[in-house]
């Protein structure tokens, strides 16, 4: 499911009194757009206030594919992981931000995951090896993910200084390197334009899937 991140939590925190808009262009070394990176502002002087509540986030499995495939969410949210196809998954991350299986199952598990901890969680599926996906855990709550044309805007950011970063599956260095700052403290919207250099993509090659009545 697409959607304008963070844009709830900006409201919940600040309404649009003295707001701006920061609109993130990211391109790669060729200056082509890129799709599916997340944009990070984080107010300058350190001070984030996160909201009491978060939206349940949902990471969708359709078509034997993770949908979507970066989802970027706020820290202390929780993630359904509805299973929309006709066979069973087995849902699971080694990543250090967050560690869980959900073994095989159709449907939707009871319990969603919580993401206590900033970081990027890569998703996987022990039965289609094709299957990755990953989930940006955010220590802020003002962010948003570029769409085809590599555009995010993250609306209705309060009046202040921000550190801008920005990250990517295929991001070559480390996302700090990629910090720009953005002063919104006159309650003018700002642009900034990021230029990434990738690693090659080394996805696993998608193999047929035949119905299995169910099994798997």
């Amino acid at each position: 499911m697409q959607r304008a991140a963070g844009m709830f939590f900006l409201w919940l925190i600040t309404g649009t009194t003295g707001a701006a808009d920061l609109v993130v262009k990211v391109r790669d070394a060729a200056g082509r757009p890129l799709a599916d990176a997340v944009a990070v502002a984080v107010p300058a002087d350190g001070a984030i206030r996160l909201p009491p509540k978060r939206p349940l986030e949902t990471q969708e499995q359709i078509h034997h594919e993770f949908v979507p495939f970066v989802n970027p969410i706020l820290v202390g949210s929780a993630v359904s992981f509805p299973n929309k196809d006709n066979v069973r998954h087995h849902v699971y991350s080694f990543s250090l931000a967050k560690r869980f299986e959900l073994p095989l199952y159709v449907g939707t598990p009871a319990q969603p995951v919580v993401f206590d901890k900033p970081g990027v969680v890569v998703l996987g599926c022990n039965i289609h090896d094709w299957m990755i996906a990953y989930i940006y855990i955010s220590e802020s709550p003002y962010y948003a993910k570029t769409d085809a044309n590599g555009s995010a805007r993250i609306a209705n950011l309060p009046a202040r200084a921000y550190t801008v970063r920005v990250w990517h599956p295929r991001l070559e260095g480390a996302e700090e390197a990629t910090r720009q700052p953005a002063d919104l403290s006159g309650a003018a919207g700002a642009e900034l334009v990021f230029t990434l250099r990738l690693k090659a993509e080394q996805r696993v090659r998608r193999a047929p899937v035949p119905g299995h009545g169910g099994r798997y």
